[in-house]
């Protein structure tokens, strides 16, 4: 799939220098940059979905005592 974006001039510069200085082409460097700020961003708003699960009491929360204590830590 073929995708066009338009980068600042010092955003493509910055691209340019990451490529020049780790060998590698802009499009692998963007490839990378893309797949990773998607992992970062869906873990982000599942924790997001998460925390207003748990503001609205909607999920489970334990405590820390309750966990050493179901793990057997509790001494």
């Amino acid at each position: 799939m073929t995708t066009s974006i338009r980068l600042t001039p010092e955003t493509e510069q910055r691209l340019d220098y990451l490529a020049s200085h780790t060998g590698r082409s802009k499009a692998m460097c963007l490839r990378q940059i893309i797949e990773q700020g998607l992992d970062e961003m869906e873990d982000y708003y599942l924790a997001a979905e998460v925390l207003e699960r748990v503001r609205k009491g909607q999920e489970p929360v334990h405590s820390a005592a309750d966990l050493r204590k179901d793990l057997g830590l509790d001494t």
